[in-house]
């Protein structure tokens, strides 16, 4: 269930609020009847499961070897010169998605 409160309210009653979010209502809270932010229960932590790591970390070796053996091994400037380039093509989407235009070069 969401209920939706307005700030001034949510300040007000700030401990009734949380004592809702407890029994896992979801409150919106409004500035200007606009969302403005969102309280939420906290979500346990799921248990730590030493199989699935202990397969996942043997699946990624398995990966590796296979990489490497279809391609060759990688030295660590060309790993960095990978991410660096996928780091800078993330930022040229994000400056596009801002201003509309590509960045300067």
């Amino acid at each position: 269930m969401t209920g939706t409160v307005g700030l001034f309210e949510a300040k007000t009653h700030l401990s009734e609020l949380v004592a809702r979010v407890e029994a896992g209502e979801e409150v919106i809270i409004t500035r200007h009847n606009k969302p403005v932010a969102k309280l939420v229960p906290v979500a346990d932590a799921p248990q730590f499961d030493v199989k699935r790591r202990r397969a996942a970390i043997a699946g990624l070796e398995a990966l590796r070897e296979r990489l490497r053996h279809e391609h060759g091994s990688m030295t660590t400037a060309e790993i960095v010169a990978l991410v660096r380039d996928a780091r800078d093509e993330r930022d040229e989407q994000i400056w596009r998605n801002v201003t509309g235009r590509r960045a300067r070069p």
